[in-house]
């Protein structure tokens, strides 16, 4: 598999994944913490830094997540909620 198709894979995958739970505190954490995984499992694949991609695939599952509503998507109840 292409980096390119691997890269839209995991975005694809965290994007529909970061939004469990129903408050917005709630969809942020585990939208950080499903996108910090993610972000860390790229960096590794593409030879780059695990740390560094797990900071931003974090910050960026945690903007997904608390940024969108249940109504827009919706992947289940959370731990947190």
């Amino acid at each position: 598999m292409s980096t390119h198709g691997l890269v839209a894979g995991l975005l694809l995958a965290s994007v529909t994944l970061s939004a469990c739970g129903t408050s917005p505190g709630c969809r942020a954490l585990t939208g950080a913490g499903i996108g910090a995984a993610g972000g860390a499992v790229l960096g590794a694949v593409i030879g780059g830094n695990p740390a560094l991609g797990a900071l931003a695939g974090g910050a960026a599952g945690a903007a997904v997540g608390g940024l969108t509503s249940p109504n827009q998507v919706y992947a289940g109840r959370a731990p947190c909620d």
